[in-house]
């Protein structure tokens, strides 16, 4: 398959300060690619470049998806006091084509179900989101973006935080969504989580230092202790 995003010499930061610097790399498209660096090395600002939320302030970047990305930020960060149920929060994934006040569709509908099957919380629909353990919540983050139907799905450091069943359950959940032939990027700090991906970019100081096939890539002790620290 064609690359799903070329970038190019890319600068990019928040209020001035550059992160991401002359970054330059190839996502491949159709393929779950790995983010993989210490904090600070730029892997959410990438991440925001993708999803067009973080505007560089040089170079270009070439989307080649057809469709808005869906981005998907750690679990920690939704508000776990959300008044809302599971079926509700993966509608409002619908919200990028119908918008928040129009009315459902039969076919809405029908994608909202197909959603919460393939992420395995059918059972789950009518329970509220803050009653949910943090994998759950995960994965209707997860069921969330796939309801954009979106070809670009955006995930950010998507196991942090979660005990090793939830963390393989969404290691699980992300390669079948890839398997579809939706371009997955999903940043990680988990060694384990990056061999399972089809492509890796190691990052560091804001410029890739190694891609390609994420054994040849992550040869050495890549891991740090999980944090949520902005990069």
């Amino acid at each position: 398959m064609p690359p799903a995003v070329d970038i190019a010499e890319v600068t990019a930061g928040y209020r001035g300060h550059p992160v991401l610097r002359e970054f330059t790399a190839t996502i491949p498209g159709g393929r779950v690619t790995a983010l993989v660096g210490p904090n600070g090395s730029g892997k959410s600002t990438l991440l925001g470049v993708l999803a067009g939320v973080v505007t560089p302030s040089a170079g270009t970047v070439r989307r080649r998806h057809l469709r808005r990305p869906a981005f998907v930020v750690q679990h920690s960060g939704v508000p776990a006091t959300l008044p809302i149920t599971v079926r509700e929060t993966v509608t409002m994934g619908r919200w990028a084509h119908r918008g928040a006040w129009r009315r459902l569709t039969r076919a809405d509908r029908a994608i909202v179900r197909a959603c919460l099957d393939r992420m395995a919380i059918a059972d789950l629909a009518d329970r509220r989101l803050d009653s949910l353990s943090g994998g759950q919540r995960q994965r209707a983050m997860l069921a969330q973006a796939l309801a954009q139907e979106s070809d670009l799905l955006l995930l950010d450091e998507p196991t942090t935080g979660l005990d090793s069943a939830a963390r393989r359950e969404i290691s699980d959940a992300i390669r079948h969504v890839g398997a579809q032939g939706v371009t997955v990027v999903h940043a990680t700090h988990r060694h384990e989580d990056a061999l399972r991906a089809d492509h890796c970019l190691l990052l560091q100081d804001g410029r890739v230092t190694g891609n390609g096939d994420p054994r040849t890539v992550l040869r050495g002790p890549t891991t740090e202790p999980e944090a949520a620290a902005v990069d």
